[in-house]
């Protein structure tokens, strides 16, 4: 187990492009932490330097209070799991993972005790004379898990490691993943562009955009309570519309609505004038078209998702708002209101 002190981290490519800006991360002992962001944010950059590939333009790595910015890949003890299992075709599946033991020169009966302990912990007991042409894509991907962490690694890293899986086994693998960690006491950074995923699996989820952390925080929190309108609308679809303030109410002319100052929640410090308002699908109420005090709108997409229905709503306007209802399913083009309590309202 190893705490990970990432301080001022910055990378930029040799063409001038700034992959990372000032990046401060803490990850303590044994935490799972998630690395997620649109694409280009920055996610896999910061994985990628964390393991060592990439050399920080400036900036330090600590692993365990040790600092590892000039140490080779080979010399932090990490193991990584890429997307991309990279199991040896060639190789037996014992073969495969022994191959770190292999290198690191661990006589021959000491190899194979400890692969047959990490294939049982990671449900392949009874697979090492298989090849892998034979095994499923999710056994493979068991195979580069064994592989990374037989040598005892202090950090797990993983780069959309489960994304090439199909559901649900790529839901059984991430549930093994975690449990995984948990009974081995290892510090995970995952990577990943699937935001449920990152919500599920992990302690605290880091926010990438741009190269710059936008928010590290607890699963439940981010959905509740995002830094800024961008991460709202990032991790929880949340529409973003201009709005003013004065002293007695917020107003956005976009929707016709306006709301009491008290019943917006405020985040950052808010001024008078102009404002970002945050519109989260739960915040939604779709009522039927005409209710007074509501904002018009048309049905424009209908989703199942899990009993309810996950509706995409035009505005008069012309945004776009997300909401869920239950009970009977909308038809497309349907004529409705919107009731929206408490929405998030961020400095502009």
């Amino acid at each position: 187990m190893a705490s990970i002190d990432i301080h001022d981290l910055t990378v930029t490519f040799p063409d001038g492009t700034t992959g990372l800006a000032g990046v401060d991360v803490a990850v303590a002992e044994q935490e799972f932490l998630a690395l997620i962001g649109p694409s280009g944010s920055g996610k896999t950059t910061l994985l990628r330097t964390i393991a060592g590939f990439l050399r920080p333009s400036a900036g330090h790595i600590a692993i365990d209070g040790r600092d590892v910015t000039d140490v080779p890949p080979e010399q932090r003890r990490l193991g990584m799991v890429f997307q991309q299992h990279a199991v040896w075709p060639h190789m037996s599946v014992a073969a495969n993972v022994a191959y770190p033991l292999k290198q690191a020169k661990v006589p021959r009966a000491e190899r194979n005790r400890r692969v047959d302990a990490v294939l049982e912990l990671v449900g392949l007991g009874g697979y090492a004379t298989r090849r892998p042409a034979s095994l499923s894509g999710g056994q493979q991907q068991r195979v580069a898990l064994a592989r990374a962490v037989i040598a005892d690694p202090t950090v797990l890293l993983l780069d959309e490691a489960l994304s090439a899986l199909d559901e649900p086994l790529r839901d059984s693998l991430r549930r093994e993943l975690v449990s995984l960690t948990r009974r081995q006491g290892l510090t995970a950074v995952h990577v990943t562009h699937d935001r449920a995923e990152a919500l599920s699996v992990a302690d605290r989820v880091v926010v990438l955009m741009d190269g710059r952390v936008q928010q590290i925080a607890e699963p439940d929190e981010l959905v509740r309570r995002p830094a800024t309108a961008r991460v709202a609308a990032f991790i929880a679809d949340a529409t973003v519309l201009p709005a003013t303030r004065d002293d007695a109410r917020v107003t956005c002319a976009e929707l016709g609505v306006s709301w009491p100052v008290a019943e917006v929640e405020p985040v950052g410090f808010l001024g008078g004038g102009g404002v970002q308002l945050a519109v989260l699908p739960e915040m939604v109420d779709v009522l039927p078209p005409g209710t007074p005090g509501t904002a018009p709108a048309t049905v424009a997409s209908v989703l199942y998702a899990r009993g309810n229905f996950s509706l995409t709503l035009t505005t008069e306007s012309g945004h776009s708002i997300r909401a869920e209802v239950s009970g009977t399913r909308p038809e497309i083009n349907d004529a409705v209101s919107l009731s929206i309590t408490r929405p998030l309202v961020y400095p502009d």
